[in-house]
This record gives structure tokens, sequence and C-alpha cells, in this order.
């Protein structure tokens, strides 16, 4: 298992998730998020994006973790802990010194050391953002904030992280049939059929 950036290719799959999972895909760029990977059946276990807001004149930007979802096959073995620690690590690389987080699961967060921030004391760019995901997520979103030096994970996530499999098989590479079309193959005729 590993995280890595999203590609173009992961696009479809992306959207597909995000809207199984019931996740806001407010401004999309696939290039935004990173994705955790099975690397024995390249199957995609779970997800999740940075997202940058520019500060107003003399207002420095702000950096946003959002968008983070496990498929619930792949739930309780470390995979969401590896994206939020690579999305941090992410964000450092970048010279950033604090991540936000809105979120109505506020308690998955704190064990890796994000601590509950008012609304008040949010940056105007999240504090403007806290009504709209409040009404996506029917409400009870808080605001989080961690300093990225002080981010930590507990040594299980790890365990979990490099043996996991998904509890029922994971994702199947289904191959499509013509029905899937919506094509009949007793009596469908084909443009260049030979008679063969």
């Amino acid at each position: 298992m590993y995280v890595r950036d999203a590609k173009n290719r992961d696009e479809a799959w992306l959207l597909d998730a995000i809207e199984r999972l019931g996740l806001d895909d407010v401004a999309f760029r696939s290039r935004d998020y990173v994705i955790a990977v099975d690397q024995d059946s390249g199957d995609r276990a779970g997800f999740g994006r940075l997202r940058l807001h520019r500060g107003d004149e003399g207002e420095a930007d702000r950096i946003e973790l959002t968008g983070i979802g496990v498929l619930p096959e792949w739930r309780g073995r470390g995979v969401g802990a590896h994206i939020v620690e690579r999305l941090v690590d992410t964000a450092a690389a970048e010279e950033f010194e604090t991540v936000y987080v809105l979120t109505d699961q506020p308690e998955y967060l704190t064990q890796f050391g994000f601590e509950r921030v008012d609304t008040d004391d949010l940056p105007p760019a999240l504090s403007d953002r806290l009504p709209e995901k409040r009404e996506f997520l029917g409400g009870g979103v808080v605001g989080l904030e961690l300093g990225v030096d002080e981010f930590s994970m507990d040594d299980r996530f790890r365990e979990a992280f490099k043996a996991a499999e998904p509890a029922d098989g994971g994702e199947t590479d289904a191959t499509e049939s013509p029905e899937d079309f919506g094509i009949d193959p007793d009596s469908a005729t084909y443009k260049y059929d030979t008679g063969r």
C-alpha cells in the first residue's frame, strides 16, 4: 500500500468515489488529490486533497485538507491516516506552517494532533466556506488546525497500512459485455460485419 499524487487518468474514478461517499467536490481538480493504492492489485483505496485559499492583499494564503475519503472495504487499515500524513507533508513542503480542515468528524483528526478552532479565529477564506460546508454536510461542521510539525501518527496505523487488504476482496475488474452498452449480441448487426 502506498500514497501517490493523482494522475489525469484517476479523474473519473475520483469523481465516482467522491459521489459514492457523498463528499464535497467544490473546485475539483484531480491534480490536487493524492490517492492510496494497493501495490499488489492496483486497487485504489482512498483519497484526499489540498485546497489553496489565496489571501486578500496583505493576508497570507491558507491551505485546507478536504475531500478525504476511504472506501468502505478499506476502512480501519490506516489508509486515511496515511492520506492525511501525505497531505500535511505536502503542505509543509510548500512552506505552509498550518493546515486547516472543516469537518463533521473532528474526533478522527484530533488523534493526529489537530485542534478545534473557534469560528471567529478561522482565517477569512475558511470562515466564509464554513456555512457552505455546514449546508452540504448537514451541520455539525467545525474548524480544526494543525501546525505541520505537530502531526503524529500512532504506530498501529503504520502496521495496519503495511498489511492492508480490503474487507471483501476490493474492487473487481469486471469485463464489460455487450449488454453493458445496451446491445443484444444475438440480434445486433455491425457496420463491418463480414458474415463470418
